[in-house]
């Protein structure tokens, strides 16, 4: 990782909500190209840009930046909300798939990318309900 002040965060790190943006922008789009996507593209609705907002608010508070989505939705209750939706380990690997695809092709720090990676992907797993 890139020398920085101890106390910057991930978010920070990154570039902060532009790069937050494109990362979501490149997930939701590699969601929707990817045949071996096609899955979980199927359990979220056709029009992805209320999705996207949503991600990029709760993605940017996860990293350390703005909290704003816990101000606008609560407390993200991740497991929650996604209960209604069947996730076992392929669904989780297809999320994967297309988040270290959106952070490859977003986030230049190899090091920076490898955290961020290995922190979504113990939340992904968390996710799992079948």
């Amino acid at each position: 990782m890139q020398e920085t002040p101890a106390s910057a965060t991930p978010f920070e790190l990154i570039g902060g909500q532009p790069t937050v943006d494109r990362i979501v922008d490149t997930f939701y789009d590699r969601m929707s190209e990817l045949p071996e996507a096609a899955p979980i593209r199927a359990m979220h609705a056709r029009n992805l840009a209320p999705m996207r907002v949503i991600l990029k608010k709760y993605l940017a508070q996860w990293l350390g930046g703005p909290p704003t989505y816990s101000e606008e939705r609560g407390h993200p209750r991740l497991r929650a909300r996604h209960l209604p939706f069947a996730i076992g380990i392929d669904e989780r690997d297809q999320w994967m798939l297309c988040m270290r695809g959106a952070l490859e092709e977003e986030v230049a720090d190899e090091a920076l990318r490898a955290f961020i990676v290995e922190r979504l992907a113990a939340l992904a797993d968390h996710m799992r309900n079948r």
